[in-house]
């Protein structure tokens, strides 16, 4: 890979603040706890189905919110119930979601029952999670790790079942990843939808069903032409860490999971996305669950020349909000885009500035790279053109994941056939160019160094910034992609509750022990 000159002092002062800004929210992440998150470990917990549309877990969590027993934590209540009955937790679940059994009522049991109970729970549900990522890690003794840059292609038909059919073309073809694009507006759902999904607007929900037939199409296809096949979906939104919980259940090996796009693109509550990014991203660390970050989306709001450094500072702070939950840097898929306005001159060098400093910042990491979409037009040859460049910056700058761009992109939502040419043309590019970069380096003091340069020390000033008044109120004033948010605003507010002195999470315990975190 070609290197950029930069100072690498400056990279720990932006690494710096990016770090202090995460810290600062510790009185949150550690005090506080979310009806999503209950309904989490209720979930994790063996606790499924539901009455009409209604999952069981959210019935559960409100009759506890409800009787004002949520800030204990969920899994005490339902243990103790089951202790007192000798019933599973469905069973307990299922007479709550009835009317017939109210578990603040029940008598509190002996704690060391009540313990042993929620233990057996959290090994059961843990080993199985383990077993999953075990799976994952033979196939990729058997059939190689993932190449790099890996080809990752979108399905999104409405129909799961017939995802499942144009998933496995799009393998055949050469797809290294395969993304499961999510119903419209599921990120505002304040639940998870039960089953499989057959009629669906713009993608199919992220459900546990969905996962499960997905999974299974995906390793017969992977059996057929002997490569395991990464399966995508979407752990964001008002319902973040309970579909991060069942992606570990039902073997998912990556997940759009970003600490800011939900407050930001969606309008949820800073407090609620905060605390369920905490909690999702620790489940995806112990499940060894790849995660992607949004930051292409502030460039689809803001333009990227003028507001590069935000994408910087965003994938800083994104950086130091994984290392929270336990992420590795080989598990954090940090996001960016090529959408700089073909038109400018010199372009192309901006984007490989830009490229080029993400992997500078982040060497570790698989790193996601969005495609052209912002400038895609109805001509379907020049926005194929703008996608081979886009590929060839990607092979020059080492990107972990290439996002295919389609050169329907602007026209309709892409056929077998444009996804077999996208294929194409990222194969050719990748292939032509494999080892270009040995025979280049950069001037010092050329335009590509001094472009990067001026990103960073512009994303040290705004995290400094940033550092200095707090990330709340740096929303709050428009900072992130010239959007407002404030403390108190956005959806899900209501979901969010202090912890009481005996507030008890077995699964979060578990996992920062095991993650080796404080």
């Amino acid at each position: 890979m070609i290197h950029l000159s930069i100072d690498k002092e400056k990279i720990e002062q932006a690494r710096g603040y990016a770090k202090e800004i995460v810290n600062s929210l510790d009185w949150l992440l550690k005090g506080y706890t979310s009806s999503t998150i209950e309904r989490t470990v209720l979930r994790l917990m063996g606790i499924d189905k539901a009455v009409g549309e209604t999952p069981i877990p959210n019935i559960v969590v409100d009759h506890l919110i409800e009787k004002k027993a949520i800030e204990r934590g969920a899994a005490y209540w339902v243990a103790n119930a089951m202790v007192a009955t000798e019933k599973s937790a469905q069973e307990i679940a299922d007479e709550v979601a009835a009317g017939k059994l109210d578990l603040t009522a029940v008598p509190a049991q002996d704690q060391k029952k009540v313990m042993q109970c929620i233990d057996e729970l959290t090994e059961k549900m843990l080993n199985h999670i383990k077993k999953q990522t075990q799976y994952r890690e033979d196939a990729h003794k058997r059939f190689g790790p993932r190449r790099k840059p890996s080809i990752y292609v979108i399905v999104a038909t409405g129909n799961i079942y017939d995802d499942v059919v144009q998933a496995k073309a799009a393998a055949r073809e050469g797809a290294d990843i395969i993304a499961v694009i999510r119903s419209t507006a599921q990120s505002l759902l304040d639940y998870v939808p039960y089953g499989a999904t057959t009629v669906g607007f713009g993608g199919t929900f992220a459900t546990q069903e969905n996962f499960r037939i997905m999974r299974a199409g995906l390793d017969e296809v992977g059996e057929e032409i002997g490569k395991y096949i990464h399966l995508t979906n979407y752990a964001s939104g008002l319902a973040m860490p309970e579909i991060a919980a069942m992606g570990a259940i039902e073997r998912l090996d990556v997940m759009l999971n970003d600490a800011m796009y939900g407050i930001l693109f969606r309008d949820i509550n800073m407090k609620r996305t905060l605390l369920d990014q905490y909690f999702s991203r620790m489940i995806n660390a112990y499940a060894g669950i790849e995660i992607q970050t949004g930051e292409d989306n502030y460039l689809t709001t803001s333009d990227a020349i003028e507001k590069a450094y935000t994408v910087t500072a965003s994938q800083l702070i994104n950086e130091q909000f994984a290392l929270l939950s336990g992420v590795k840097h080989e598990k954090m898929g940090i996001g960016h885009a090529f959408e700089i306005n073909p038109a400018i001159e010199n372009s192309f060098n901006y984007e490989l500035a830009h490229a080029l400093l993400t992997k500078t910042l982040l060497p570790n990491c698989p790193l996601k790279y969005m495609p052209p979409t912002k400038f895609a037009t109805g001509n379907i040859f020049r926005t194929h053109l703008l996608n081979g460049m886009f590929n060839m910056i990607s092979q020059m700058t080492g990107q972990g994941v290439q996002l295919l761009g389609m050169m329907t992109e602007a026209i309709h939502t892409p056929h077998l056939v444009d996804r077999a040419i996208a294929i194409e043309n990222a194969e050719y590019i990748f292939n032509a160019t494999r080892n270009f970069t040995d025979e280049i380096e950069l001037k010092k003091d050329g335009f590509i160094n001094q472009r990067a340069n001026y990103v960073l020390d512009e994303a040290i000033e705004f995290l400094g910034r940033v550092s200095k008044k707090g990330l709340f109120s740096a929303m709050a004033d428009g900072e992130f992609a010239d959007i407002k948010r404030t403390e108190t605003g956005g959806k899900g507010l209501s979901g969010v509750f202090k912890k009481s002195e005996d507030y008890f999470n077995p699964f979060m315990e578990r996992m920062q022990a095991e993650l080796g975190l404080d």
